[in-house]
C-alpha cells in the first residue's frame, strides 16, 4: 500500500508516520517512509535513522533538476544510471531504489525528497514534482507499505502527488484549523477517487465529541490517539520512538484490511 499522511502544520503527522512504521515492521512488513516536507528535521530522528541524502541530488541537484522540468525535457538531459531513465517513465521496486539515498533501521526505510538548506534557493517545486513521479512509479509488494510524510497544509494535492496512492490518512489535533481542514481534505480526495480517513490525535474525553461531529462520516475514524506527555517529551527531545501504542496497533490493522 502507498498511503499519505497528510494535515495541519503541528497536527501530528510525522508522530503518526513513525509510530505506523514501527508498528509495520513489527508485523512483519517493510517500511518506506517518504519524508516530503522540506522544513521537517525531527522524522528521521523519531524513526532511529540519519537524515538521509535529498533525493533531488541524484538528479544533479534542484537547480538542475529544475531547468530540465521547465525545458519540457524532465531528466533527459542529466546523464545517469539506468534507474534514472527507468525512473522517469517505467515502474521500479524498493529494491532499486539507490542505496546512498536510504537510510534504515531493521525493517524501516527512510527516503527524503529534499530540504531548503539555504535562503533564497528558490521553492519546493523541483522536490515535489520528483516525488510524484517516485510514488506514481514505485511498485509495491504485498508485504511492502509506503507511508507519505506530507508538507503542511493541501499543496499536495495541487501538484498531484496524491493521485498514485491507495488511501489517504489525514491526522485532525483539537485546533479549529484542523476541523475546518477535514472537510476540505476529504473534499479534494474523492475528487481523485481516493478515500480519505481520519486519525483523532492529542485527544482528551472532554473534547472527543466535539472532534467527532467535524467528521461527516464517523465510520472513517479509524482511531483516537489520547494525549500523552510521554510521546510529547520523546518528540521534544528528538528521541526515537520505540513504545507500542495500543490505538496505533489497532490502525495499522484497519488500515491493512481497507
Amino acid at each position: 500500500m502507498k498511503i499519505t499522511v497528510c494535515g495541519k502544520g503541528g497536527c501530528g503527522k510525522s508522530t503518526v508516520s513513525a509510530l505506523l512504521a514501527k508498528e509495520f515492521e513489527r508485523m512483519g512488513k517493510t517500511v518506506l517512509v517518504a519524508d516530503s516536507d522540506e522544513s521537517n528535521y525531527g522524522l528521521h530522528r523519531q524513526l532511529g535513522v540519519k537524515l538521509p541524502r535529498d533525493f533531488t541530488e541524484y538528479f544533479g541537484g534542484k537547480e538542475k533538476a529544475f531547468k530540465t522540468m521547465m525545458a519540457g525535457e524532465i531528466f533527459d538531459t542529466v546523464k545517469l544510471s539506468a534507474f534514472a531513465k527507468k525512473f522517469k517513465s517505467e515502474p521500479f521496486t524498493l529494491n532499486e531504489i539507490p542505496e546512498e539515498y536510504i537510510s534504515r533501521n531493521n525493517g524501516v526505510m527512510l527516503i527524503s525528497s529534499g530540504k531548503i538548506h539555504q535562503a533564497n534557493e528558490g521553492c519546493a517545486c523541483t522536490m515535489n514534482s520528483i516525488l510524484k513521479q517516485f510514488i506514481k512509479h514505485l511498485m509495491v509488494g504485498n508485504n511492502e507499505i509506503v507511508l507519505l510524510d506530507m508538507e503542511a497544509g493541501v499543496e499536495h494535492f495541487g501538484r498531484g502527488v496524491d493521485n498514485s496512492v491507495d488511501l489517504i490518512l489525514m491526522i485532525v489535533d483539537p485546533s479549529f484549523e484542523s476541523l475546518k481542514l477535514t472537510k476540505k481534505i476529504q473534499q479534494l480526495g474523492e475528487s481523485i477517487g481516493k478515500t480519505v480517513f481520519f486519525v483523532l490525535n492529542k485527544v482528551n474525553g472532554q473534547i472527543l465529541p466535539t472532534m467527532l461531529e467535524s467528521i461527516d462520516d464517523q465510520s472513517k475514524v479509524l482511531a483516537v490517539i489520547s494525549e500523552d506527555t510521554e510521546i510529547a517529551r520523546k518528540g521534544l527531545l528528538g528521541n526515537e520512538l520505540m513504545m507500542e501504542i495500543p490505538e496505533i496497533h489497532t490502525l495499522a490493522r484497519k488500515i491493512l484490511k481497507q
